[in-house]
């Protein structure tokens, strides 16, 4: 026996020398590519040596001889600290996701291939200006200096993620810099869903003029009467097909309710305490670790830059110069539309156009597979556009048979000029030339907030808009023929018709990706918009002072009270309070009777300490799937967050909403009333069961959890736990302090979408401007710049936005300097 233990407790030894060896060479090989700060590098393309200077904050500040040099230094930069996650969205754009991670991918890689956004990058590069170009030149150049660097150097394959997802580092050439804003155009437009989910929603709906009820329009006017898509396409039968609302993490592809968003508003300086002019901005994406933004500041020939750059795109996409600030926000411009193609019966390779059958173009391109044999798709294009399988976005659920389904898309232009816009912006000196800039932009179209140190503010909307028929049948709002010349797009519409808003007489713009204008179909902008609620809390904030200060504005940033909490519960709840018998403790009436007792003295907001936004929350996701469950069926997962006015329009009986109420499944004849009740206890059983039935002690922060997660290596076991960064965090959908929650899932509400960047720029005195990133400035998972900056984002701080050269010297984290290449 004792024989035995001792063979057993050598053999344990052995097993854990042999795992403690592991995970020293682990890190030793990781911590290779750990970026060093101080050190010259040479580099090929540099005119004059240049210095990368890092302040405490490890934002980079780049001091060169030339503008090309400066654009060098950002590629070298972005290189160090975020290689894995440019690479990893340049094979996004280009579809090359499987040679890396094999069958996991093949779906995105095949839908990224159908819209052709690589070789419509490469053959854009030739359409930018030639101050644009060579910023895109040197800026590979500047990428390439670190990859050289990383192969001399065995610096570890330049990140730890390339050890286990090995794979050749091609060179960064300008094309790849464009594609990832086509990229990022795919992340920020949600129009082709919408209008597949509307076409598919108004088959199954027995009333069709309920389709208003669930699919609302923002209040306001300018909307006309439309056909029925059963109208259009008589020959589609309904189904109750539904997508999967799961999606891998690298899908650039944003589930229905995580499209673009954002907030972003300026003062002119008649608002502005200190008499000059305010801007602040959060744009919202996906929140991921690390978050897609950058910091950075650039000395141009022209000036100091600073603010929020994406690696891989020489830009400084958010941010000011001493004389201009710039802001940008999702506009909900409606550049998707959805065609349904006829094909010919005699041959299926030609689908009927305005004036005959036409053949589709086509081109055969394999996606090579690891471990796996390579597929070879067939592309295909209409006068239209892409033709888009019917397992895409659910097509197949409205596409009759006989016909494919055709997108047009303003970001699948070959002449794409985005990156020349952002550029010229970076370098515009007030808002008239902000405004100027915008108009060689082209997708992802956005709201552009300008401020300048004359005390000027403007804001505009830019990138393309098509020029649609004003008798088009379904006015984009659902699909329709591609072969009626009506519904076909007709060019782009100038970029005088695109909204303006300069210098208004009460001194403040701003935006919540709300509704901004109201005009009708074909200047209509969108039928579609993102908010209807923050901006309500964003007037009150913006006009309850008479002048604002860059406090008010950090204030107003982070607000968390939300207006369709403060609508929807007394509306909902007026005939539930303090009405009914008593109960005693542990029943389900008395839980129900401490809930509606917490929420009649809440005061909507937010709070990640409190219980209430947590009962809030859970009644209203409870009470939509009610209303809407009998009616749509499987469809209903598809609404994933709750829509506050489809719930103002069921309980104030709007056009006779409140049928909704009655489930048509049943004999008896429900109210509004016992619907909620049911919704309330259906919400509390589900609350019960996974967080306890103490309502008093429930807190928002454990259910309303920050999802910084990364994108590759998030779900591997154990190591999730080192890679991921999770906060408890106040918040919520329809609050200015955004923090959207993921809708679906054993979690629904974890915040996995909100404010990745946030910035404050004040012209009275512009290096007291403050900015703040979701995560840190690394990818590097053993660098402290990993996810430093997030303790200061979940508590609402920020670091300092300064242009003073020695300020950032006085701290630096460390100067590398690039010399040319003898």
């Amino acid at each position: 026996m004792g024989l035995i233990f001792r063979w057993l407790f050598r053999l344990t030894g052995v097993v854990l020398l042999i795992v403690l060896v592991a995970l020293v060479a682990v890190y030793y090989l990781a911590s290779r590519s750990l970026p060093s700060y101080t050190k010259e590098v040479p580099a090929v393309g540099l005119e004059a040596p240049l210095e990368i200077v890092r302040n405490n904050a490890n934002v980079p500040h780049i001091f060169g001889q030339s503008d090309a040099d400066v654009f060098l230094g950002l590629g070298y930069a972005h290189a160090q600290d975020r290689l894995w996650q440019m690479m990893t969205l340049r094979r996004t754009a280009q579809g090359r996701l499987s040679e890396v991670f094999g069958t996991r991918t093949v779906e995105i890689d095949t839908l990224l291939r159908r819209f052709d956004i690589y070789p419509l990058s490469v053959q854009s590069v030739a359409a930018q200006t030639p101050e644009t170009l060579a910023a895109l030149e040197a800026y590979a150049a500047g990428v390439n200096a670190r990859i050289d660097e990383i192969n001399r150097d065995a610096l570890g394959r330049g990140a730890p993620e390339f050890f286990l997802f090995p794979g050749p580092l091609a060179p960064w050439k300008p094309a790849d810099s464009i594609a990832i804003i086509k990229l990022m155009a795919l992340q920020l437009s949600a129009h082709l869903e919408d209008e597949v989910l509307r076409a598919q929603a108004s088959l199954l709906l027995p009333d069709a003029d309920r389709l208003a009820d669930i699919m609302p329009d923002i209040p306001g006017a300018g909307v006309a009467a439309l056909p029925e898509y059963a109208e259009i396409f008589p020959g589609v039968e309904p189904s109750f097909a539904s997508l999967d609302q799961t999606r891998h993490p690298l899908d650039p592809r944003p589930l229905r309710g995580l499209g673009g968003a954002s907030n972003a508003w300026a003062a002119a300086s008649a608002r502005s305490a200190s008499g000059s002019a305010l801007l602040a901005n959060d744009p919202h994406l996906g929140l991921t670790a690390p978050t897609i933004w950058y910091l950075a500041r650039l000395e141009l020939e022209s000036g100091g830059v600073i603010g929020g750059t994406i690696p891989g795109m020489p830009v400084v996409l958010v941010g000011r110069s001493d004389r201009l600030g710039w802001a940008i926000t999702s506009s909900y411009l409606d550049d998707q539309d959805v065609f349904i193609e006829r094909l010919n019966p005699a041959n299926p390779e030609e689908v009927e156009t305005p004036s005959g059958f036409a053949p589709m173009r086509t081109r055969r391109t394999i996606v090579n597979i690891k471990e796996a044999e390579p597929v070879t798709l067939t592309l295909r294009w209409t006068e239209n556009g892409p033709v888009l399988p019917g397992s895409a976005y659910n097509l197949s659920a409205i596409t009759p048979p006989g016909h494919v389904a055709a997108l047009s898309w303003t970001a699948l232009s070959p002449r794409d000029t985005s990156m020349s816009a952002a550029l010229a912006l970076m370098q515009a000196k007030d808002v008239d030339a902000g405004l100027a800039a915008g108009e060689l932009y082209v997708a992802p179209s956005q709201n552009l907030t300008l401020a300048d140190s004359a005390g000027n503010v403007a804001m505009k909307t830019i990138g393309a808009m098509p020029r649609r028929d004003a008798a088009h049948q379904s006015q984009g709002r659902i699909p329709s023929p591609g072969w009626i010349a009506a519904n076909r797009w007709q060019g782009r519409l100038p970029y005088s018709a695109n909204p303006e808003f300069r210098m208004p007489v009460g001194g403040i713009v701003g935006n919540t990706n709300n509704k901004v204008v109201a005009r009708p179909f074909p200047l209509h902008v969108s039928h579609r918009w993102g908010d209807s609620q923050r901006v309500q809390r964003w007037q009150l904030l913006m006009q309850s002072r008479e002048v604002h200060t860059r406090d008010s504005f950090i204030e107003a940033q982070l607000d968390t009270v939300s207006s369709a909490a403060r609508t929807l519960l007394p509306l909902i709840g007026g005939e539930l309070w303090f009405t009914g018998e008593a109960a005693p403790a542990g029943t389900p009436e008395r839980l129900r009777q401490d809930a509606l007792r917490l929420l009649a003295d809440w005061n909507g907001e937010m709070n990640e300490h409190l219980p209430e936004p947590l009962l809030y929350a859970a009644w209203m996701r409870a009470l939509q799937d009610r209303l809407i469950r009998d009616e749509l069926g499987t469809v209903a997962d598809r609404f994933t967050h709750v829509e506050p006015l489809f719930l103002e329009r069921v309980f104030r009986d709007v056009d006779g909403a409140s049928v909704w109420c009655d489930v048509i499944q049943s004999a008896a004849v429900e109210s509004c009333t016992d619907t909620a009740r049911r919704a309330l206890d259906d919400a509390l059983v589900w609350i019960s069961d996974t967080y306890g039935d103490q309502l008093a002690s429930l807190r928002w922060g454990d259910a309303h959890q920050a999802t910084h997660d990364h994108q590759t290596l998030g779900g591997v076991p154990l190591l999730r736990y080192f890679v991921n960064i999770r906060q408890s965090t106040s918040g919520g959908d329809h609050t200015l302090l955004r923090g959207r929650t993921s809708g679906t899932g054993d979690d629904p509400f974890h915040n996995v979408h909100g404010a990745g960047y946030r910035g404050v720029y004040d012209f009275r005195d512009p290096d007291s401007s403050v900015f703040v990133t979701a995560t840190g400035q690394s990818g590097h998972l053993f660098s402290r710049h990993y996810d430093d900056m997030g303790v200061l984002w979940r508590r609402g701080e920020y670091v300092p936005m300064s242009l003073d050269e020695g300020l950032a010297r006085a701290a630096a984290v460390g100067v590398t300097t690039l010399v040319p290449m003898e």
